[in-house]
């Protein structure tokens, strides 16, 4: 059949040019691009496929970046330490030193200078040793758990993937009274007793406050949320801590024991009591504070102390050998599982690439087809334009 208006021919061609230009495309923007995979129409189920080992790949190297930062704190504090045993083998030469009777108080006395001054910073070392802003060795950093000293660190791209390591606080009290409060009361016969309790030094979680008023006696102990921010803010949160602990009322305004009224302003409680002559005996109990407890009160200053020093330092000794050895072995465990996250992200990285990445040689072929045959079918659709004229030719007379 000859007809005119509908060149089947040419739509054949034009359709034939439509399909091979997509695929041209889908070939240039391959090649582009780098990947197989640019768009959902290209492989859906690639697509998701490749989409979580992408969160699997990010997470896993970043968790490689975790663990070799958990390896630079724990080196970091094991460095402390090693300085800190240093010290105390010094220490304990001269309290061996000092034990020889050869040597007389004088003598004694400016060995224990020496002493004492490796002491004062065997807890300096623990007070002021920090990782990124963080004291590491003296008890203050508090996990979510409330769990002093403890440590987790996220080894793995996924929740809960994590190695976990507990560092003592390694100093010691130095001095008794670190954790306090002054106490102004004004006693006055036939007037309410007006008392003022302010807090004051440095509390310690375990930190045991008692107070008496008349015949009620309250007690609070310092618990590790108390100590989650600088210690003027540490100081305000047990003084509000202590005001609640003191009411007896739930509605303002509020009462505390034995008929006193408790306000609070930041640190400072103020106990208005009601009754005259009210006694208001408050104490303080510090808690025993860090591994090297027991060489806080030692001197070489008489063969005595200087033979008990010797085995207190013996003691302590032993005692950040052990926190080494816990530290050591997490180090060595941390970079184990460095090691196995870098394979895995190796062979992920590797598995997504046969997925998402275009295999150039396939690419470059197809790219190379589709253009010749893009070529092919602009000069077809040129023929089948013409193939109509040949109908003039019926039309001649």
């Amino acid at each position: 059949m000859t007809v005119i208006n509908t060149n089947i021919k040419s739509l054949v061609s034009q359709n034939a040019m439509v399909k091979n230009n997509r695929d041209l495309s889908d070939a240039m923007q391959q090649l582009s691009t780098g990947k197989r995979i640019n768009s959902a129409k290209d492989d859906a189920a690639g697509l998701a496929i490749s989409s979580r080992m992408t969160s699997q790949i990010t997470g896993l190297n970043q968790a490689i970046r975790n663990g070799n930062d958990s390896v630079s704190m724990l080196q970091t504090t094991e460095g402390a330490m090693i300085e800190m045993t240093n010290m105390l083998q010094r220490m304990r030469e001269l309290a061996v030193q000092s034990s020889n009777d050869t040597y007389t108080s004088v003598d004694r006395g400016y060995l224990d200078l020496e002493f004492q001054q490796l002491k004062a910073e065997v807890n300096r070392i623990t007070d002021d040793t920090e990782w990124n802003g963080m004291g590491i060795m003296d008890g203050s950093v508090v996990n979510d758990d409330g769990v002093i000293g403890k440590f987790e660190f996220q080894v793995g791209a996924n929740d809960g993937q994590i190695i976990t390591h507990t560092i003592a606080d390694m100093g010691f009290i130095a001095d008794v009274g670190k954790a306090q409060f002054n106490l102004a009361t004004a006693h006055t016969t036939g007037v309410s007793q007006v008392s003022t309790l302010t807090l004051s030094g440095t509390y310690l979680a375990g930190d045991v406050i008692e107070f008496k008023v008349g015949d009620t006696t309250k007690k609070y102990t310092v618990e590790p949320a108390d100590l989650t921010g600088n210690n003027t803010a540490n100081l305000t949160q047990i003084a509000t801590k202590l005001r609640t602990l003191t009411s007896n009322a739930a509605t303002p305004p509020v009462f505390g024991i034995g008929g006193t009224l408790v306000t609070v302003a930041n640190n400072v409680l103020t106990f208005t009591a009601t009754a005259t002559n009210t006694a208001f005996t408050p104490t303080v109990t510090n808690t025993p504070r860090g591994a090297l407890q027991n060489i806080s009160t030692l001197n070489i200053q008489n063969n005595t102390n200087s033979n008990t020093s010797i085995r207190e330092l013996d003691t302590a000794i032993n005692r950040i050998n052990t926190e080494r050895a816990g530290i050591g072995a997490v180090i060595n465990r941390l970079t184990y599982a460095v090691d196995n996250l870098a394979n895995v992200s190796q062979n992920t990285s590797e598995s997504r690439s046969r997925i998402m990445d275009a295999d150039y040689a396939k690419a470059s072929s197809e790219l190379a087809r589709t253009q010749i045959i893009s070529q092919a079918a602009t000069a077809m659709l040129a023929q089948a334009n013409q193939q109509p004229q040949t109908v003039l030719q019926l039309l001649q007379g």
